[in-house]
């Protein structure tokens, strides 16, 4: 068994689950360092990973984006970094990603229904279960894109502003990326859209949408090896104090607040997107997101 392992599984008598489920399913040791997983989940472009014990195959537990954004200063686990290191970062993301999973993982049988999943991923405000079989052994993963993607057809009628986010939390192009993970951290947010004055618009001082950052978008910088050269010394606050203006996404996609909801799921398809803000005249009126495509499909 090598540090990532992938593997397929198809038990008979399935729930519906496992036709939308991933079966091939990439996971990682608890032993694998916080670097490391990062760089695994930014090359399958993934969000979150399972972690299993090598021997036995058992799952131990899991790792999101948002846990590595934790340990960037977004809550407490920044506390390995600021205590356990002394403010050493280059030595703290080479910690084993056992330090800062969760362990405590919430999960689906392999006999399990789509509603079911749906339900659980609702109730819990999780955005993928792993999926179990008899024998405890992992054989799926299911996401709300998953089901998104398989039932989008049913939303032909449905408009994103009946089922979008309207209180929007945003913030500016100066925030370091320590306060932007904090506020993703805190408020269990994938993406904050970033407002400010549009310096083309001499004038008006009204805030306007500039761009979108997404917990994606941080941990891919983190990634980048352009960000070590950079490093003045090992000290955290040199990657967390770099504003979000640096790395932020301006060349956003945006949709109209009659959008089709089916449309919508089409988008987040081709894109290989989560989530948008919902505008008019480069106004935020809200967010449509694929945990609403979740609770449209709920209520349909």
């Amino acid at each position: 068994r090598g540090s990532i392992e992938q593997q397929s599984k198809v038990p008979d008598n399935d729930g519906d689950v496992m036709s939308i489920a991933n079966k091939d399913v990439i996971h990682i040791p608890p032993s694998k360092s916080i670097k490391d997983t990062a760089k695994v989940m930014m090359e399958h472009e993934f969000r979150r990973l399972p972690v299993t014990d090598p021997g036995s195959g058992k799952l131990l537990g899991i790792v999101t984006v948002m846990d590595i954004l934790d340990f960037l200063g977004g809550g407490k686990k920044f506390n390995i970094i600021e205590n356990k290191y002394q403010d050493n970062f280059l030595a703290a993301i080479n910690e084993p990603i056992r330090e800062i999973m969760t362990r405590e993982v919430i999960y689906l049988s392999n006999k399990d229904s789509i509603a079911k999943a749906i339900d659980t991923m609702l109730d819990n405000h999780v955005g993928a279960v792993p999926i179990l079989n008899a024998d405890e052994e992992l054989v799926g993963i299911v996401t709300e894109r998953d089901v998104a993607l398989s039932l989008a057809g049913v939303l032909t009628e449905e408009v994103a502003k009946d089922y979008m986010t309207k209180n929007v939390i945003t913030t500016t192009p100066g925030t370091p990326v320590e306060g932007a993970s904090k506020i993703m951290v805190r408020n269990r947010l994938r993406r904050i859209p970033i407002e400010g004055e549009d310096t083309n618009l001499a004038t008006t001082n009204e805030e306007r949408l500039l761009g979108i950052i997404t917990t994606t978008d941080i941990i891919r910088f983190f990634n980048d090896k352009e960000l070590f050269n950079q490093m003045i010394s090992n000290a955290a606050s040199d990657v967390l104090d770099i504003k979000i203006s640096e790395i932020m996404v301006t060349d956003m996609i945006t949709v109209d607040p009659l959008e089709r909801l089916g449309d919508i799921c089409e988008l987040f398809k081709e894109k290989n997107i989560g989530g948008v803000p919902v505008t008019k005249n480069n106004k935020i009126l809200g967010i449509i997101t694929e945990r609403d495509i979740l609770k449209a499909i709920k209520e349909d």
